[in-house]
């Protein structure tokens, strides 16, 4: 049965508690756990078995190929099993998302893992593949955003696939595997947040039955995340977001910079001049007018000059024949009627100034046309994302709701945005710190790309300002450069955390810098070498240390019978 078939139906959940299906896998879990203890020749009482939590960090392909090779080595110590829950941060949650579509992969992880290596060795998506895929996004949501462009046209060229299953798809609730929890922020209350406002949760998790605010303890069906609620009841159903969105939306780490914007509009420009045939021929159909009728072209001619205009302005060029092209074009279109005007640039307000008139200017051509699935509205609707720098934009199931254990910001917006939680913590400690999850033990993997000392020292300040339970953090000074392959951090009353950089001087030597640069996080698509090597590297620090792992996991079990 899937899990979509167990889940509580339209309503909003507030409570602390797990969510049933969660509790009753958490038993049938820790049998198949005790069982893998006693094969390692760890013995323990059943109300012994210990809770432990393996999270990856963010870093996009090099977290996603990380997280697979030392799940592999995981598997070949025997510790693959111990695992309860497996959580992720962007790019972990890509490989998360592989793994799953796999019935009982962690039964079969190798013949699983040298399907998935296929396929990232692979050609890329199409371009028509990826076109059909967009306005699919389009014509079915209330909300379209840079998240579904994201999905479509960046997080496919890194994955090799379009997986249009759900997450309740993925799962069977009598899984042998690990429990899956992807992990969001809202952006709203991120922001929140920096200002120092009013204490609000930005810690969004998703797993196979419900989506919610890991902290605060609001949940809704997993099946209904994105349906419009109004206090706390469904009011107007989504459709459930395919895996292919959700590890979009985990992996967004676009979206918090406007200096990103560059990247972005240049890809939606090479998309653009690709499909421009396709378009066309579709718009012209879709209006029923003659092939031989300009204003087609016309249309389509004011977009392309409106993101060329744009990433002029970016880079720092004169933008002003474009403007003047895309308003002697746009009075074409309206005989004559249209008097936008593009303000006198100033170079401090140039890049504002341009998003702003995108927006008009999609929102004159809007006008012109109505035709509720022409494809020119996916393409305004996309340029007006950009110019509002739009993403993860979904409903809001806590609107008007009247619970005072929920953040008021929380409570008071019919819409909220959702973006990598990498943005904030590139580690997903929150959704596994929360106190009914009991987690003894943590493995963090860390897979980013600067100080891979930073999630844990920052989860370390968090907790203290939350008072959550997490053991003091102390780097060696010696080691901030030239960090080791295994730390060990322990507390009263706190989880033991276990924290494994990706890249230390026990795998990578003197080499540190060099494997750095090589395995970017916004690099193309590596190939199969660099795949196998990047697995290699990163099953290295499992191997190197299991006996180390072992101990730890006595220690916890130790921890366990004393208290």
């Amino acid at each position: 049965m899937s899990a979509s078939k167990l889940q509580e139906s339209g309503e909003v959940r507030i409570g602390h508690s797990l969510n049933t299906n969660e509790k009753e896998f958490v038993v049938r879990r820790r049998e198949t756990v005790f069982q893998s203890l006693q094969k390692l020749k760890i013995y323990c009482s059943q109300n012994e078995v210990p809770h432990i939590a393996l999270l990856g960090s963010g870093g996009g392909q090099r977290a996603m190929v990380g997280l697979l090779g030392s799940l592999v080595e995981l598997d070949k110590a025997g510790l693959l099993d111990c695992i309860l829950y497996l959580s992720g941060v962007s790019g972990s949650t890509w490989c998360m998302a592989s793994l799953y579509q796999e019935p009982d992969w962690s039964t079969k992880l190798e013949t699983v893992k040298d399907k998935i290596i296929k396929r990232l060795s692979s050609s890329k998506v199409s371009w028509r593949d990826t076109y059909v895929k967009l306005m699919k996004y389009y014509q079915v949501k209330d909300f379209f955003s840079l998240t579904d462009v994201w999905a479509a046209l960046v997080i496919t060229t890194f994955v090799k696939e379009i997986d249009e299953l759900t997450l309740t798809d993925h799962w069977d609730h009598l899984s042998k595997d690990p429990f899956p929890i992807y992990t969001a922020i809202d952006k709203q209350c991120k922001k929140e947040e920096e200002k120092g406002g009013d204490t609000a949760d930005p810690w969004f998790e998703i797993s196979p039955y419900e989506a919610g605010y890991s902290l605060t303890g609001a949940f809704v069906g997993t099946s209904s995340f994105g349906s419009q609620f109004d206090k706390g009841s469904k009011k107007k159903p989504q459709p459930e977001m395919d895996m292919l969105y959700l590890q979009a939306l985990c992996g967004s780490a676009l979206a918090d910079g406007e200096e990103n914007k560059k990247f972005l509009w240049e890809y939606i420009k090479d998309f653009f001049h690709y499909l421009t045939p396709i378009i066309e021929l579709e718009m012209f159909d879709e209006i029923r007018k003659d092939p031989n009728d300009p204003s087609v072209h016309k249309c389509f001619r004011v977009l392309m000059d409106l993101v060329d205009m744009n990433l002029s302005v970016l880079n720092g060029i004169d933008s002003s024949d474009l403007v003047q092209s895309i308003q002697k074009t746009l009075k074409e279109l309206s005989g004559g009627k249209c008097h936008l005007i593009f303000p006198e640039e100033k170079s401090d307000l140039a890049v504002k100034q341009a998003a702003k008139y995108t927006e008009d200017v999609c929102t004159h051509l809007s006008n012109l046309f109505h035709y509720e699935r022409f494809v020119f509205q996916m393409w305004t609707c996309i340029c007006k994302c950009m110019a509002k720098w739009i993403w993860g934009r979904n409903y809001n199931f806590l609107n008007k709701m009247t619970d005072k254990t929920v953040p008021p910001t929380l409570l008071q917006s019919e819409m909220r945005d959702y973006e990598d939680a990498g943005l904030l913590l590139n580690s997903p400690y929150f959704s596994v710190l929360r106190q009914e999850r009991n987690i003894d033990l943590i493995i963090s993997l860390d897979f980013s790309d600067d100080d891979p000392f930073t999630t844990v020292t920052e989860t370390y300040k968090l907790c203290e300002e939350l008072n959550i339970p997490f053991p003091e953090v102390n780097i060696p000074s010696e080691d901030l450069k030239k960090p080791k392959d295994f730390y060990v951090f322990k507390g009263q009353n706190a989880p033991t955390v276990i924290h494994i950089p990706l890249f230390n001087v026990v795998n990578c030597g003197d080499q540190l810098e060099t494997y750095r640069h090589k395995y970017g996080t916004f690099q193309f698509p590596y190939c199969h070498k660099k795949i196998t090597k990047l697995m290699e590297v990163a099953g290295n620090n499992i191997s190197n240390n299991r006996e180390k792992l072992l101990e730890e996991i006595r220690a916890a079990i130790r921890q366990k019978s004393c208290d």
